[in-house]
């Protein structure tokens, strides 16, 4: 009796299995015969362009340091990498023709004063013998010629304190001409930055034209942006004051932010395609970032409410985009037009209500029939 029953229990099961199998199968199989479809429905696309970039100092952010004078390097105190202060001492020339060009101009100064002290004094007697010869010529003590003389030393006196006062100011200047081309011997850095680049020696001579020969250059690492060449196609879209999202090939995994600070009005030509740059501050570097670098940019666009559909249901028919509205095949065909795309949807501008319905992987159009006739 408890075989029977076994051997009855198993057949039972059995049945079951293949009618559920059954059922499973053939559900698969009617909904792999009806096509696939979706609703035309509002959605909010925040669409992106996507660009490619490179990180650049800001204007002012890189500086080449010159020298302005020649002479022979005494003293480099700045090596590729190291980071310096506004102000710092970064190089020292020699120093032995300026100073004594210096010297030269305060003997000068010394000899300018002395003049200035005799002419003043000579000015004085003048005018003290001019006013004594006045008072005798008008008492009749001495004559009319001897007074015009007297005015006459006196003018002389005057004229030459003022050509000793002219050299002092002339020596003055001279001496601070010869401090200032001084000064110039000693090179401090005039922003704060990392030394990118060193371009000269200890004990090299360099000898100074009408372009500033360089000593290194300094990049200030926290003043960076990304110079976005954005295709043509794409720059009427981009605005002043959009944020901006972008990575590095050195850290993929890494995301920095930014703002559109500025769009360059020129253009530029990249591999025979229009580009226009689109400069974008960084709201932070971390300290890891480097000039010239490549950056993959997304700009975000103002985000919009729009009546999308998947890409899939749209088709392209003798230079028309069409949909085809309905729930199963093969639908009618529907002209419509097309706006933003954001990922797998795309924007219907015309052509189309809210709730209708569109097949999906509708089947591709049959090629037009030929033959003569």
């Amino acid at each position: 009796m408890s075989r029977r029953a076994l051997v009855i229990g198993a057949g039972a099961l059995t049945v079951v299995l293949i009618g559920w199998l059954a059922l499973h199968y053939g559900t698969r199989e009617a909904a792999a015969g009806a096509p696939a479809s979706a609703v035309a429905e509002r959605r909010a696309f925040a669409t992106t362009v996507a660009a490619i970039g490179t990180i650049k100092p800001q204007i002012g952010a890189e500086v080449r340091v010159g020298s302005r004078i020649s002479g022979r390097v005494r003293r480099l105190a700045a090596n590729v990498g190291d980071v310096v202060r506004r102000g710092q001492v970064i190089a020292q020339l020699e120093t032995e023709e300026l100073d004594a060009l210096v010297d030269e101009r305060r003997a000068d100064l010394a000899v300018a004063e002395a003049a200035i002290a005799s002419s003043q004094a000579t000015t004085q007697l003048a005018t003290a013998e001019l006013a004594r010869q006045q008072q005798l010529s008008q008492t009749g003590v001495a004559t009319r010629a001897d007074a015009e003389f007297a005015r006459e030393r006196h003018s002389v006196a005057v004229a030459q304190q003022g050509s000793a006062v002219a050299a002092l100011a002339r020596s003055r200047a001279a001496l601070q001409q010869a401090l200032v081309q001084r000064s110039f011997a000693t090179l401090h850095a005039p922003i704060s930055g990392v030394v990118a680049s060193v371009a000269t020696q200890e004990g090299e001579t360099i000898a100074a034209g009408l372009n500033a020969p360089t000593f290194l250059t300094i990049v200030d690492l926290g003043r960076l942006q990304v110079d976005t060449y954005v295709d043509e196609v794409d720059i009427g879209k981009v605005q002043v004051g959009q944020r901006v999202a972008f990575t590095v090939d050195a850290f993929p995994a890494r995301d920095f932010a930014g703002v559109v600070a500025a769009i360059y009005p020129t253009a530029t030509i990249q591999d025979n395609v229009v580009k226009y740059i689109a400069a974008v501050r960084i709201d932070s570097t971390g300290g890891v970032l480097r000039p010239e670098m490549t950056a993959n940019v997304r700009v975000s666009l103002a985000s919009r409410d729009v009546l999308a559909v998947p890409v899939r249901a749209v088709r392209r028919v003798e230079g028309r985009s069409v949909v085809y509205v309905g729930e199963d095949g093969p639908g009618t065909e529907r002209a419509v037009r097309l706006g933003w795309r954001d990922g797998t949807w795309v924007e219907i501008i015309d052509g189309l209500r809210p709730g209708e319905r569109v097949l999906l992987d509708p089947p591709a159009p049959a090629p037009p029939s030929g033959g003569a006739r």
